[in-house]
């Protein structure tokens, strides 16, 4: 697969406590450069960062995160606070708490509230994978068909581990109606970024990919 294929794949991603702006600025340098996805980086820098790259390279941020149990009007207040700023996608997470209950109820409500918030936009729904079992992970996929949402993203990279093989083949064999699959976290290398997709991963969260390409131009 050509290294192009795969950037236009990959969610180029910042999401450090302590990134500064000027570190969101190269970030998106980057991801204008080597035509990411998009660039997935704080709320917070996301009014200014729109007004950076324009029309660019897509800006996406993440709502409830990293730990997903916030109250689902304040997840709606951050996800319209974002689109006003200029958003182009949302990665959410979700209430494990309420997955891990069965209160599968709670779950799609609150990710078709929050779509509607989107305004058309595109909302990936992050599941944390690595707190979940098999049959919970089944569950998710089955809350997200039904839900309206475009994506199921394995994980924050902020939990116990990332994206594994294991996990995007479940999604893969149970995600329908035109449901994508975004991996993220503990993408490393080339290698990995072309298994997550041969898999059936559509995005990759990852700020590894663009960080071996620019490696590589230097050798």
């Amino acid at each position: 697969m050509e290294i192009k294929e795969i950037l236009s794949k990959c969610d180029h991603t910042d999401l450090k406590q302590i990134s500064s702006w000027e570190q969101i600025k190269k970030i998106c340098d980057d991801g204008i450069f080597y035509k990411t996805a998009s660039v997935c980086i704080p709320p917070c820098y996301v009014k200014q960062a729109k007004e950076y790259v324009g029309d660019r390279v897509s800006v996406c941020t993440v709502i409830g995160f990293p730990n997903g149990y916030n109250t689902t009007a304040t997840k709606v207040f951050e996800t319209a606070d974002a689109i006003r700023s200029g958003a182009d996608e949302i990665d959410m997470v979700i209430n494990i708490g309420a997955l891990k209950s069965g209160n599968k109820e709670y779950v799609l409500n609150e990710i078709k509230e929050i779509k509607a918030a989107c305004k058309g936009k595109i909302l990936k729904v992050i599941v944390e994978t690595c707190l979940l079992t098999d049959e919970e992970k089944v569950l998710a996929c089955e809350i997200v068909n039904e839900s309206g949402a475009d994506y199921i993203k394995t994980s924050t990279g902020f939990s116990t581990h990332g994206a594994t093989k294991e996990d995007v083949k479940i999604f893969a064999d149970h995600v329908k109606g035109g449901v994508k699959i975004k991996a993220a976290g503990g993408i490393s290398s080339i290698e990995d970024a072309e298994a997550f997709i041969a898999l059936g991963a559509s995005r990759l969260g990852t700020s590894r990919i663009v960080k071996i390409v620019k490696e590589g131009e230097k050798a």
